[in-house]
């Protein structure tokens, strides 16, 4: 097999990798948050998760195997709680560990399930650490914003993932400058994971390019994409309107699939723009639904939207900068424009109708 064969070939595996069922999911992006306040003898913490997340880290939670928490699951199997996420929530003062007790769990808008936990400390809550245990159960690369209110009102903020799971909450707030960096930075690299991770995405720009043509107009159609999801997952975030999951997932499906069958209709990319700019529209509250499972502070929305949106973009381009060259240059075979795109198309469009289907189920 020749070298321009074993590359098509390489393409068509990709696609045929995320045809399986596990592609069809949400966009989880990995990320909780846990706002902890400091008292005389403890701590009162609510952590918020993606709830597709929880349900597949607390074996027996989602007890319909559905992939989420539905409200019956959680009044009946709640209790799992305590023992997956709470007792690996480890305070500690210097001299024991704190007493950890589940009050309650609920669930949010956008899919996020809220737990609420109390620790109390025999000797005081004096030189506190906190250590995220429960991270060990989550996706990799799973972070936890953490934010720690002391007695006094000073807020300090940061991020615990897996080679950083250890906190000391000493209540002293941070500069703007450190907290910024301190945040933004993790959810910059949360994006590039998840665009990395997010085979629909991918598959979608791969259809996008796949025709090949003047590099202009491929570069015009990827910034279109671009700059309209960008719009909708700044209008998501900021809570101005964002359509639901069980709407934005199918119809990021069908862009998929129809791209896959137009790509039998169309000889290059001139006048693309057109349509991947509304498509874009959609993508960009797939990713907003993202962050919203979490309901992060209004004041933290901002940073983080700006940050996730960056390492999107980053991502996106890494990926460009290496399929945008491999099709340009397998364009220039006969046997490829002829036989390779149509077969390739096939299989997103494959890829597209599949997932449509699975996430209306």
């Amino acid at each position: 097999m020749g070298a321009p064969r074993r590359r098509a070939a390489g393409l068509l595996a990709l696609v045929a990798f995320v045809l399986h069922p596990a592609s069809a999911r949400a966009h989880s992006v990995g990320v909780s948050r846990g706002e902890y306040r400091l008292s005389g003898g403890g701590v009162e913490a609510q952590l918020v998760f993606a709830g597709a997340e929880v349900a597949a880290a607390v074996p027996g939670l989602d007890a319909d195997g559905n992939g989420s928490v539905s409200a019956a699951e959680l009044a009946r199997e709640g209790p799992l709680l305590g023992e997956a996420i709470v007792s690996r929530l480890e305070l500690r003062t210097p001299i024991d560990r704190c007493r950890g007790t589940l009050l309650g769990a609920a669930l949010m808008e956008q899919d996020g399930l809220a737990v609420r936990a109390a620790f109390r400390c025999g000797r005081g809550a004096g030189g506190l650490t906190l250590r995220a245990g429960f991270l060990d159960a989550l996706s990799p690369g799973h972070r936890h914003l953490v934010s720690v209110k002391g007695a006094g009102g000073e807020v300090r903020r940061d991020v615990l993932y897996g080679s950083h799971p250890e906190l000391r909450l000493t209540a002293s707030a941070g500069g703007a400058a450190e907290t910024a960096s301190t945040v933004a930075w993790p959810l910059l690299r949360v994006g590039v994971e998840h665009i990395l991770t997010g085979y629909d995405h991918l598959v979608f720009l791969l259809g996008l390019i796949l025709v090949g043509g003047r590099l202009r107009s491929l570069l015009l159609a990827v910034t279109a994409f671009t700059v309209a999801h960008s719009i909708t997952l700044g209008l998501a975030a900021l809570g101005v309107w964002a359509p639901s999951p069980r709407i934005v997932e199918p119809a990021i499906a069908l862009s998929i699939a129809y791209v896959g069958v137009e790509n039998w209709f169309v000889e290059d990319a001139a006048r693309r723009w057109l349509i991947t700019f509304p498509f874009g529209l959609i993508h960009g509250f797939g990713f907003a639904g993202a962050l919203e499972e979490i309901a992060l502070p209004k004041g933290q929305v901002p940073l983080a939207l700006v940050a996730f949106n960056a390492g999107v973009e980053l991502g996106q381009v890494a990926v460009l900068a290496v399929v945008l060259p491999a099709v340009l240059w397998l364009g220039k075979a006969r046997w490829f424009a002829d036989r390779g795109v149509k077969a390739t198309s096939a299989a997103i469009a494959l890829a597209g109708l599949s997932w449509f289907v699975l996430r209306l189920a």
